[in-house]
């Protein structure tokens, strides 16, 4: 097991929570919840060691892509594929918009 903790440049705090995914083989959940303004943080639990660049470059495309609400995220792994990643945080923020993170 792997622990990472990334932070990235945000907006105005996200208005709720979301959650999306389940852990289990080759996927992954995403928790969402408001964070302070100007900060989204990041904190990974991985079963795969040594992907923490992957991790960080993947986050960085989504993150960094447009201003997105001020969030802590947690996400929890079981050796999902960098797009995999990429589509389950995408789908926590639509989560987050849809219904306003209730």
């Amino acid at each position: 097991m792997e622990k990472i903790s990334l932070e990235f440049p945000a907006a105005a705090p996200a208005r709720g929570r979301a959650a999306v995914g389940v852990v289990g083989s080759g996927d992954l959940e995403v928790l969402l919840e408001p964070n302070t303004a100007g900060s989204t943080t990041v904190s990974i639990t991985t079963s795969v060691n040594g992907m923490a660049r992957v991790w960080e470059a993947v986050l960085a495309r989504v993150l960094g892509a447009s201003p997105l609400p001020a969030t802590k995220i947690e996400i929890n792994d079981f050796g999902a594929t960098p797009g995999v990643v990429r589509m389950r945080v995408e789908q926590a923020f639509e989560e987050l918009n849809a219904t306003g993170g209730k």
